[in-house]
């Protein structure tokens, strides 16, 4: 299989909510393969817990949801990109719940029916937000691979990593660069094999396991921004890297991520003296935007040099919240932990990227025929904050939007030979020990010095050790056969330089880029983004 390329009329790589949702889209017109390195579930999506912000109920408003959303991105918003997206989204939704989507729902006051329970998050004016409990994520994903098994027109490809993009200008042609196919380790056969297509689609998700503390899963290792960036496409705003205020601080559970409708529904965030602390930070508490919650934890386990903080919800009746928070309610109970009786441990973690590959709000790239759909994309919905359950709404609304320009606008496959991966003189490793230890030694000086709080010197330092780091990666990936587990760390290796490398570039604090050398934002810097793309 490693000599034949395999031909499809869409590429999509990765399968969340984006991937799934531009594929079941585009299959009436064509061949569509889903390429995904682990199992077609293991995606941030099914991981989603809090839910999908959109405009549903009569209280609620286009224009207070577009307000919120500017409000929280610190004045980096594209505001046409986030009144297309909220606009949209009511219809994307309905079309979710057609699909078999079902979002928690209610009682009705007046006992005639139901209506969807709609909860509140930080940064919110109103409840907006549809949630299945506290497993949204996780309910959208089986309503989506549902449909996806019934449409013959789509092949998923599972544990299939993929390792580069092909594009024209790699293969030394003149002209405009234009994206022709990926390489794809198959895991199974250790071969990799070649697929071409007219259209991909990223579709990959965030880079969360850049750091050592992330609300991720293992799969967020950037892949497709580093792809993308190695192909020549521009990148922006990775600087932004968003830190979930809530994760689990427990020995035996690192990822476990606190919905946001903790606080919500009334949880409290406390301090060792088991007093709140937020209001002392902003007048909206434990409700105001995620970078100002995050930076006030931050400060609070600095100041008294305690290794976390405390959500309680003990306040709220045990009925109220098992029902609400079924799924955390238990994994918790499994860890010793009760959340009805006592708080819970909590520190931020990484958990949503919201720079990304440049593309407008219809997914298209700088590169002919490479579109990009989801977090992997920087569309300028997010500026220099997410509003919480903007993510979801921005993939389905950009899937769709996508899936449209592609169906209009159809490109017929360039008449190019696209020549077989080569693996040279490379063996197979005898020191996987080598691949282990950079890998933790990136996403520790990406905590230690790109976190939520950054100096100029420390970020001098964390790019001097990842140049000499990705000296070593590159050199070993030359040297020896190709490996998911190579491949991960030479994504985070690129991911962590263009997070570093952005930073630098913006010399002031706006939302989730706080520097101690440039403490205020400058307004100068207001919707400007830090755009960085591969030299050479």
């Amino acid at each position: 299989m490693a000599g034949t390329t395999r031909q499809f009329d869409f590429l999509v790589l990765g399968s969340g909510i984006a991937g799934l949702t531009f594929a079941l889209k585009v299959a009436p017109r064509g061949r569509v393969a889903i390429v995904t390195k682990k199992s077609r579930a293991d995606s941030n999506t099914n991981w989603a817990q809090g839910g999908i912000a959109a405009v549903t109920s009569r209280e609620d408003s286009i224009e207070m949801h577009v307000r919120d959303t500017l409000t929280a991105g610190a004045g980096l918003c594209r505001e046409e990109v986030v009144r297309t997206i909220i606009a949209e989204g009511p219809e994307r939704i309905q079309e979710l719940m057609e699909l078999g989507t079902k979002f928690s729902e209610r009682e009705l006051p007046d006992g005639n029916g139901k209506e969807l329970d709609l909860t509140k998050e930080g940064g919110h004016s109103k409840r907006r937000v549809l949630h299945a409990k506290d497993a949204t994520g996780a309910e959208i994903e089986r309503a989506l691979l549902d449909a996806i098994a019934r449409e013959p027109n789509i092949t998923v490809l599972e544990n299939h990593f993929a390792v580069d993009l092909i594009t024209t200008q790699k293969l030394g042609y003149v002209g405009p660069n234009r994206c022709l196919g990926i390489y794809v380790l198959n895991k199974a056969s250790g071969q990799v094999e070649t697929f071409a297509a007219p259209v991909i689609v990223l579709a990959t998700g965030g880079c969360g396991k850049v750091y050592l503390y992330t609300t991720n899963p293992d799969i967020a290792t950037g892949d497709g921004v580093a792809m993308a960036y190695r192909a020549g496409a521009q990148v922006a705003n990775m600087e932004f890297m968003q830190f979930h205020p809530t994760c689990l601080f427990h020995p035996k559970e690192r990822t476990l991520l606190i919905t946001e409708a903790v606080r919500g529904e009334g949880g409290y965030l406390l301090g060792t003296d088991g007093q709140r602390f937020m209001p002392r930070y902003d007048s909206r508490a434990e409700l105001a935007p995620r970078d100002i919650v995050a930076r006030a934890i931050d400060s609070e386990m600095k100041r008294t040099g305690a290794d976390n903080v405390w959500l309680d919800i003990t306040h709220q009746p045990a009925r109220f919240t098992i029902s609400h928070f079924p799924t955390i309610y238990e994994r918790l109970l499994r860890l010793g932990v009760d959340m009805t009786k006592e708080p819970i441990p909590v520190v931020p973690a990484a958990h949503y990227q919201c720079g990304g590959v440049v593309t407008d709000v219809n997914g298209v790239t700088d590169i002919a025929g490479l579109y990009a759909v989801g977090e992997v994309a920087h569309t300028g919905l997010h500026g220099a904050n997410r509003l919480a359950s903007n993510s979801l709404l921005e993939a389905l609304v950009c899937a769709h939007r996508a899936a449209r320009r592609v169906l209009e606008n159809p490109s017929p496959q360039p008449e190019v030979n696209i020549p077989p991966w080569q693996s040279g003189r490379a063996h197979h490793a005898d020191e996987l020990v080598v691949v282990s230890h950079n890998w933790d030694e990136i996403r520790r000086l990406m905590w230690d010095y790109v976190g939520i709080v950054r100096t100029n010197k420390r970020l001098q330092r964390a790019k001097a050790r990842i140049a000499l780091l990705q000296e070593e990666i590159q050199q070993y990936y030359w040297d020896f056969t190709v490996t998911s587990d190579l491949l991960e760390l030479r994504n985070i290796a690129t991911v962590a330089e263009l997070i570093v490398n952005c930073a630098l570039l913006r010399p002031e604090s706006r939302g989730l880029h706080y520097n101690l050398d440039y403490p205020q934002p400058d307004p100068a810097w207001a919707q400007r983004d830090t755009v960085v793309r591969k030299s050479g």
